[in-house]
């Protein structure tokens, strides 16, 4: 990891505070700004959208699926918390701190914005920075590669009926007509346009791809960052009058982060995975995809909306909570490794 994708939690602060003071100071350029859309789209955002999901999406290998039969139980319990435990624990997440507990703190016309935010970024699985929290935690980069690949492979077609459940379960409208152009615009546009690139680079040979993949590495998150500085220009008001609304969110996010890490982490070592198995297996459940995240919620429910703003509070504690879970698999792999009763 470099020192600026380290010092991610601390760029996204910056971005904040300048969001909201630009906001303040100039209100008629952010809001000439949301006006540019097209069917529901903001075309500024969705072009820094697909200036940060695209690189990321050029390194997936997706010729790797046929690898996960190599680890059959770890694969299982990737899918199992990615797809079966995590969106609906976290929608019950939301409904128990945001909807009940913190109810009283919080606008409540912004309530089930707050929710369909929360379900949104935990229906997105992790892509691009999983293999960074592999690397820290000595993973199997085959299976990592191989976990991903299957991952985005199933992100394509579930992200959309998923959210769609989630979201109808909650009470929420869904509208699909909205969601799935999104998937299509965010998911499966760029998924093609970063295949037919990755496989233009690698006809140049393997040294033209990494000189490449090193070149664009900082364009996702310079687009995220200028990103951020759009929504909370625009989320500004709200948040100077109420800033508990950033940490009252970041609560069930927390919670779901160490809860899916742990299970997997747990499940892995019932099933007799390797630790360099288990860790990437766990980190994936953990961490999230929360550029598409922000990217649906934004098209969803527009810049203001409370479901972008929980999306952006995903990505405030997204580095150093994970790296805080990094520690964790690494100092308990003595514990791992023992014979489990």
């Amino acid at each position: 990891m470099s020192a600026f994708e380290r010092g991610l939690s601390l760029w996204v602060f910056l971005c904040i505070l300048a969001g909201i003071a630009l906001g303040q100071l100039l209100p008629g350029v952010f809001q000439a700004i949301g006006r540019l859309e097209f069917a529901q789209v903001n075309l500024p955002v969705g072009l820094l959208i697909w200036v940060m999901i695209i690189p990321m999406l050029v390194k997936v290998d997706f010729g790797a699926l046929h690898q996960v039969r190599q680890h059959v139980r770890g694969i299982g319990v990737t899918l199992f918390v990615n797809w079966l435990v995590k969106p609906f624990s976290m929608a019950l997440l939301g409904w128990l701190f945001i909807r009940q507990l913190f109810a009283p703190l919080l606008p409540a016309e912004q309530i089930d914005s707050y929710i369909a935010g929360l379900i949104l970024l935990a229906a997105a699985p992790c892509t691009a920075m999983v293999f960074v929290w592999s690397r820290l935690s000595n993973g199997d980069p085959l299976f990592t590669l191989s976990q991903v690949a299957l991952n985005d492979s199933i992100m394509v077609f579930a992200f959309a009926p998923l959210v769609g459940l989630l979201l109808g379960i909650s009470a929420i409208t869904v509208p699909w007509a909205t969601l799935v152009t999104s998937v299509v615009l965010y998911i499966v546009i760029p998924v093609i346009l970063a295949q037919l690139w990755r496989h233009r680079l690698l006809a140049k040979g393997q040294a033209a791809f990494d000189a490449a993949m090193a070149r664009i590495g900082p364009w996702s998150i310079s687009a995220l960052l200028a990103t951020l500085v759009l929504l909370f220009a625009f989320q500004g008001e709200a948040i100077i009058h109420q800033p508990l609304m950033i940490a009252l969110l970041a609560v069930p996010i927390l919670i779901q982060v160490f809860f899916n890490a742990g299970l997997a982490y747990w499940l892995n070592r019932r099933l007799g995975e390797q630790h360099s198995v288990a860790c990437p297996s766990a980190l994936i459940g953990a961490s999230n995809f929360f550029e598409l995240a922000v990217a649906a919620a934004i098209s969803l429910f527009g810049f203001q909306s409370g479901a972008a703003l929980a999306t952006v509070v995903g990505v405030l504690i997204e580095v150093p909570v994970m790296l805080l879970v990094v520690r964790i698999v690494n100092a308990s792999k003595p514990w791992y490794e023992q014979q489990p009763r």
